[in-house]
Order: structure tokens, then C-alpha cells, then sequence
């Protein structure tokens, strides 16, 4: 065979491995991930789509495919993007609060495309890496053990700003998104490699409420009469609440550490959500900016183009606010994607999470998968091709959290319409099940009229996690991380706690919640 013929079998060779990775397509797409902060999944699909008038995330709803039951790994920033962008679950990088999570140098799906040919470019909020965030909210998921209940979250309020001339009011996302859009016209259009760009927002995430100083938590939700205009308000649901004294335990802590035990008015939770609803519409705004800049470029057509969020925001419902919860408005997230040889207008109502993400961007550029990955390719669900391995995807999926505003490690079972949620060692804190198709609110915990379901998915659970390991081991961490930090404090210590939580009920009583503390701390047989 002459050395033209051999060159022409080595080409088609190539091709074909490649092809079977993403359909017949020999050229790699660009890969575009568009990341936002607290976005309910809910929002993105009907009807909760009616409610608010998004776009852009229309746009890829008809172009592209919409999860229907997306979820994320763990309802708060940080440990969700580590799962997102490490492919692992919590348990596994033991991303146990948003200060603990992922070492800096580790092996994201960018890096792999960075290493096989890909330009990559990230911009805005990754907010993966340990060491990140307030004190206050690392100190409160440290001490969550200690039986006393700290407000650690201003009241949530809304806030008008502005009129109708009035656009930008996240001005360090739309910085973030003119750069990125600016990168796409002037970088990404003249690439000879393909690229993979990722645009994290923090919107619509609330901002910080300024009048309770540095260490308090963001609970304002601020808008304008534009992006108010934007909103259905008469779609806009007052959620059902049960009273105070019928909460879950960990609710009901919750609910209290979130400075939401207080009374509200209907006009109050309708405000809040309506803001929420509106800040939901900015942040579609800035999706569009990516997609403008993708389309006039002549990029789209050669690009996959990926919506999402870390978590979810609950709005006032159950009487929350921000997440921290198993509760739909908490872990549901948006997920659509777009892109060449993707099916358009497809609604997938498999269970998904966001540690699938890392797999399928491999994919898509043809990449092997290193080691063994939480999740799976979601190629194989929306893609036109034929070709694409055809590896099951899991029939459930798993969240957990460890962190603040949640007295107890909690995990969630997703399974066809059954959702378990199990605590710390599975027997000192009651387990919750919804049937969340005919129960859509998660009002009515039917776990003692359905105990064989629990049975069956206490065992998957523990077959997937062995939770009350995880449990045990997230207690020593706490109680660890909290001795090393009082420690170094030395004689400050009294001080500097006490200020850290100057709009708690600490001050009310410091000597006792320090003796509770002691007494936490020098008790090893202590629930977790």
C-alpha cells in the first residue's frame, strides 16, 4: 500500500472514532457554558415559564433541549459547582460547606479540554475552591450541632430601584457579560482551535442587605420597574405554608436560622417573589448578550450552547428564602442545551444533575473520561445521531448538603416520582418522602403511609452513599475546622464570635451559647 493510501486509511480511521463520540460531525463544536446563580429550574419550562418573560432561555427551549428534572448535587454555591466542574459527588471531594470544597489544583472537564485543543476562557463566578466567604457562614455551619438557634440571615425584603430606564442593576454580571460577549466577537471569531468559554453569573442570586453590616448574608431582592414589567404578577402564587408547629425538625430550623419564623403578609411573600421573578429576567438578559455575540459572529452554528444554575432559590416558599433545602425551588436548576446535532424543541424528562455535565462536555469534544465520574453523558438523550454509545443513564439521582442554615448532613433520593430525603445517621432525625407528582407543593410527608417505599429507598440510598458514614465524618470536620479557628483566636475568641453574629440572638446570652458550645465540643457520643 503506497504511503497516499495509507495516510487516506489513518484520516478515515480518526473520523470514524470521532464520529461515534458526537454523531458524523468531524469538526468539534465550541462549547459555551452560561452558569447562573439561585435560577428555579421550574421557571425554565411550563408552566412556570408563564410566570416571567424569559427570551433567551425561550429561544433555547425552541432551538435546543430543556431538562425537566435537572437537580443539583448539593443546594448551596460552592459545593455545587465542585461537583459541576470536578464530576463528583459531594460525598467524594467532600465539598462539605462553602468553605470547604475543591483544592485549587484540581482536574476540571476545562482543564481536559485546555489539554486536547481546545482555547478555554472562564469569566465571572467559579466559586469552587476552598477558602471562600463569609466567617459568619463558615462559623454557622461549624457550630449547626450546638442545640441553640442563631437568626443567621436578615429578614428578606424587596427593594424597588430606579424606572423604567433602568437596566443594569448587577452591574459586576453585566461587566463580566459585555467582556464575555467583547471575547466572542474579537477572540472566539478568529480562533483556528475550537473553544470552550464559561460565563458564571451571580444574579439572580439576592444581594447583600447593607444595613446588617459584612457578615450578614444577602436577603434583599432588588429590581427595577423595567425588569418588573417583565412578570406575569398575576401568575405570581403565594405559596401554602404549614404552620410553625407541624415543620420537620430541620425545617423548622431552618426556617428559623433564615429569620423567616416572623410574620409575613401575602403582599410581603408576593413582593419578594415578584423581585425574584424579575431579577430571573435580568439574567436571561445576559444569557442573551452571549447568544447575540454567538450569532452575529457566525459561531452558533458550530456551538453548543449550555443554561444552568448551581441551585435554585425557594422564594418564601415554606417559609425560606436562598436554599439550603431539599425542597423543589431549592434543588431544581434550569438545564438546556443547544447545539449542532442536538435535537431542537425536545423536553427530556429523565432525572439529571449537574455532575452529568462533566461527562458530556467530554463528549462532545472527544475526550476519554478519566477514572470513574459521578454522572453520565447526557449526549446520548437529546443527540440526532444514532451512533452514540448507548451506556443506561442512572434512573435517580442524589443531592446532599452539610452546610449553614441545616442542623443535620441531609441527603435526597430522586427516584420516578418519589423524592426521600434521609438525615444524619438515618435513625436520630426523621426521614421525609413526597410523592412529588400529586403532592407538587411538598406539603405532606407520607413517609409512615408508605413504608416499603422507604424501605426500598433507604436501601438504594445506602447502596449509591453510605450515609451515615459521611455523616459521622462531617461532624468531626465541624467540630475540627470550629477548635482550629477558636484556637488561633486565643483571648479574641469571646469577642470575635460575638460580633461575627451581632444580629443574632447571641448577644442575649453569650455565656450560655459558649457553655453549649464547650459542652458540643466534649461530648463525642453528640448527634450529627
Amino acid at each position: 500500500m503506497e504511503s497516499m493510501d495509507i495516510l487516506m486509511l489513518v484520516l478515515i480511521l480518526l473520523c470514524q472514532n470521532f464520529g461515534e463520540s458526537f454523531g458524523q460531525n468531524v469538526s468539534r463544536p465550541n462549547i459555551v457554558m452560561v452558569m447562573s446563580d439561585a435560577f428555579d429550574g421550574r421557571i425554565s419550562f411550563d408552566p412556570g415559564r408563564k410566570v416571567v418573560h424569559l427570551p433567551y432561555i425561550n429561544y433555547l427551549r425552541e432551538l435546543g433541549s430543556t431538562f425537566l428534572n435537572a437537580y443539583t448535587n448539593s443546594p448551596i454555591c460552592c459545593p455545587s459547582r465542585a461537583a459541576m466542574w470536578s464530576g463528583q459527588f459531594v460525598h467524594l471531594t467532600q465539598s462539605w460547606n462553602n468553605y470547604k470544597c475543591l483544592d485549587a489544583n484540581v482536574t476540571t472537564w476545562m482543564d481536559l479540554l485546555g489539554r486536547n485543543g481546545y482555547h478555554t476562557k472562564i469569566m465571572g463566578k467559579v466559586d469552587y475552591t476552598s477558602g471562600g466567604h463569609s466567617l459568619s457562614n463558615r462559623v454557622e455551619a461549624w457550630t449547626r450541632d450546638v442545640q441553640f438557634l442563631l437568626r443567621q440571615e436578615g429578614r428578606p425584603v424587596s427593594e424597588l430601584v430606579g424606572n423604567m430606564s433602568t437596566v443594569r442593576i448587577s452591574t459586576e454580571d453585566w461587566k463580566n457579560t459585555d467582556e464575555a460577549a467583547q471575547w466572542i466577537r474579537q477572540m472566539g471569531a478568529v480562533l483556528h482551535e475550537p473553544f470552550a468559554f464559561y460565563l458564571g453569573l451571580n444574579l439572580p442570586h439576592p444581594y447583600r442587605t447593607k444595613s446588617l453590616g459584612l457578615t450578614a448574608g444577602g436577603s434583599t431582592f432588588r429590581s427595577s420597574p423595567y425588569w418588573l414589567s417583565k412578570v406575569s404578577s398575576e401568575l405570581v402564587s403565594v405559596p401554602k405554608w404549614l404552620p410553625l408547629s407541624a415543620m420537620h425538625p430541620v425545617d423548622f430550623y431552618s426556617t428559623f436560622t433564615k429569620n423567616c419564623s416572623g410574620a409575613f403578609t401575602e403582599e410581603e411573600v408576593k413582593s419578594i417573589r415578584t423581585f425574584y421573578y424579575a431579577m430571573c429576567a435580568e439574567a436571561d438578559a445576559m444569557l442573551g448578550q452571549v447568544v447575540s455575540a454567538l450569532r452575529e459572529t457566525g459561531l452558533l452554528n458550530n456551538t453548543v450552547l449550555v443554561f444552568t444554575a448551581d441551585h435554585g432559590e425557594l422564594a418564601m416558599e415554606h417559609r425560606q428564602f436562598y436554599k439550603m433545602s431539599m425542597f423543589e425551588g431549592s434543588s431544581r436548576v434550569p438545564l438546556l442545551i443547544m447545539g449542532p446535532g442536538l435535537t431542537s424543541g425536545l423536553q427530556v424528562d429523565h432525572l439529571v444533575s449537574l455532575v452529568d455535565l462533566y461527562p458530556t462536555v467530554l463528549e462532545l469534544a472527544g475526550i476519554s473520561a478519566p477514572g470513574e465520574l459521578s454522572g453520565h453523558s447526557l449526549l446520548p438523550l437529546i443527540s440526532t445521531s444514532s451512533d452514540l454509545s448507548k451506556r443506561p443513564h442512572s434512573d435517580w439521582v442524589l443531592s446532599e448538603y452539610h452546610g449553614c442554615n441545616a442542623n443535620a448532613s441531609t441527603y435526597m433520593l430522586r427516584v420516578g416520582h418519589w423524592k426521600y430525603i434521609a438525615y444524619a445517621d438515618g435513625l436520630s432525625i426523621p426521614p421525609q418522602l413526597f410523592n412529588i407528582t400529586r403532592d407538587e407543593d411538598e406539603l405532606y410527608n407520607v413517609v409512615h403511609k408508605f413504608p416499603h417505599v422507604q424501605a426500598h429507598l433507604d436501601k438504594l440510598l445506602r447502596s449509591i452513599v453510605d450515609y451515615p458514614e459521611v455523616s459521622k465524618a462531617v461532624h468531626l470536620y465541624n467540630k475540627e475546622a470550629f477548635t482550629a479557628w477558636r484556637d488561633s483566636l486565643g483571648r479574641n475568641y469571646s469577642q470575635v464570635i460575638a460580633n461575627l453574629r451581632w444580629h443574632m440572638d447571641w448577644q442575649k446570652d453569650v455565656f450560655a451559647n459558649e457553655r453549649a458550645i464547650d459542652e458540643w465540643l466534649s461530648n463525642s457520643s453528640a448527634t450529627f
